[in-house]
C-alpha cells in the first residue's frame, strides 16, 4: 500500500479554511459591535433621563415644603469673583436620599470654605449622566473663586435654566448684568441676591409644560468649563438660553470656533450632551423631553422664560 504522509485526514481543516472562518467571525463581530454600542448608549440615555425625572420630583417636593422653588444660587456680591452660597442642587439633597450629605452642608459658609469641602468633593450619582465620562474625577473649575484659590469640585451633568439672554448685554447668573435684561426673561433658577428672589409655580405664567427647568450640559472639550454640581458661582450649575445654535453642541471649543455675538460667553452658558443630536431637558411640570440640537432657537429661548408670553411650544 502506498504511504501518503501529507494526506489530509477526514474531517480536518486546512489553514486557509481556518483563516476564512476567523475572518467571517471578525466581520460578524464588526457588524454587531455598533448595534451593541447603540443599545448601551440607549440604556445610558434612558438612565440619564430618569435622573432628570428624579431631580424634577425632588424640586417639586422642595416647592411643596417651602412654597417656592430652590434658589438658582445665592450670591450677595457683584460680578465676578465673589464666593457663593447654596444653590438648587444643594438645596434638594434631602429629597434625593442625600439627607446625610445635606446635614454636612454649612449654609452660613460659602461653598469654597473648608467647612463645605466634604460636600463639594462628593460624587452624587443622580447628578451624573452615565454617558458623560469623568464625572467621578475631582477637577478645578476654570474661573471664579475656585480657580483663584485652587479649590476642586466634583463634576455633574445637569444645569438649571436661569432664563433667556441675548448673549451680550446680560446674564441671569450675576449682578449687575441681569439688570440689562427684560424682567420677564428670567427663568426659575436665576441668581438670588436680595434683589431677585426665589420663584413660585404661580410665577410661571407661560405654563409649566412649556417652560424649561433643568437641562444637560457636558462638553467634550475644555472640561474645566464643565458642570460642577455644587459650584454656585457663575454658570457652572446654571445656564442661560441664547438664540445661537452653537450653544447646544456640547463642545466648548467648537462653539467658540464657530463664533457669534458675545464671543465665548454664550459657550460658557451652553447646553449639550453625549447623546446623538439631542439634549434632554426637564420641564417645570416634571416631564423630560429631548430637544434636537437643530431646533429653531427662537422657540428654544422662549421656553427658557417663565413669564415672557412668547408664542411657540417646544416639540
Amino acid at each position: 500500500m502506498t504511504h501518503r504522509p501529507f494526506a489530509r485526514s477526514a474531517g480536518g481543516f486546512t489553514l486557509v479554511e481556518l483563516l476564512v472562518v476567523i475572518a467571517i467571525i471578525g466581520i460578524l463581530i464588526a457588524l454587531l459591535l455598533p448595534a451593541v454600542q447603540a443599545a448601551r448608549e440607549a440604556g445610558r440615555r434612558t438612565s440619564c433621563g430618569n435622573n432628570l425625572r428624579q431631580i424634577g420630583i425632588a424640586i417639586h417636593q422642595y416647592h411643596e415644603h417651602f412654597s417656592c422653588f430652590p434658589p438658582g444660587a445665592v450670591n450677595f456680591g457683584s460680578c465676578c469673583s465673589t464666593e457663593s452660597y447654596t444653590s438648587w442642587p444643594i438645596s434638594i439633597l434631602p429629597y434625593i436620599e442625600q439627607g446625610g450629605l445635606a446635614a454636612k452642608y454649612v449654609h452660613g459658609a460659602t461653598n469654597e470654605s473648608p467647612e463645605n469641602q466634604a460636600v463639594r468633593e462628593l460624587s452624587v450619582k443622580l447628578y451624573a449622566c452615565p454617558s458623560e465620562p469623568g464625572t467621578k474625577e475631582l477637577n478645578e473649575p476654570e474661573s471664579g473663586p475656585a480657580n483663584d484659590f485652587n479649590i476642586f469640585y466634583m463634576p455633574g451633568s445637569y444645569r438649571g435654566v436661569g432664563g433667556r439672554s441675548d448673549g451680550v448685554t446680560g446674564w441671569w447668573d450675576n449682578y449687575p448684568q441681569y439688570k440689562n435684561l427684560p424682567f420677564q426673561w428670567r427663568g426659575v433658577f436665576h441668581i438670588v441676591d436680595g434683589r431677585l428672589s426665589q420663584e413660585m409655580f404661580s410665577d410661571i405664567t407661560d405654563g409649566t409644560s412649556n417652560t424649561l427647568l433643568v437641562g444637560e450640559y457636558g462638553t467634550q472639550t475644555r472640561t474645566r468649563r464643565r458642570t460642577y454640581w455644587a459650584y454656585s458661582y457663575g454658570s457652572y450649575n446654571r445656564s442661560d438660553a441664547v438664540p445661537q445654535g452653537r450653544t447646544l453642541l456640547g463642545n466648548w471649543d467648537r462653539c467658540v470656533a464657530l463664533g457669534g455675538t458675545g464671543g465665548i460667553q454664550p459657550c460658557n452658558r451652553g447646553w449639550g450632551s453625549f447623546h446623538l443630536v439631542v439634549n434632554q431637558f426637564l420641564y417645570c411640570d416634571g416631564n423630560v423631553r429631548p430637544v434636537n440640537q437643530a431646533i429653531d432657537m427662537t422657540i428654544f429661548v422662549n421656553a427658557a422664560t417663565i413669564a415672557g408670553r412668547e408664542p411657540g411650544v417646544l416639540p
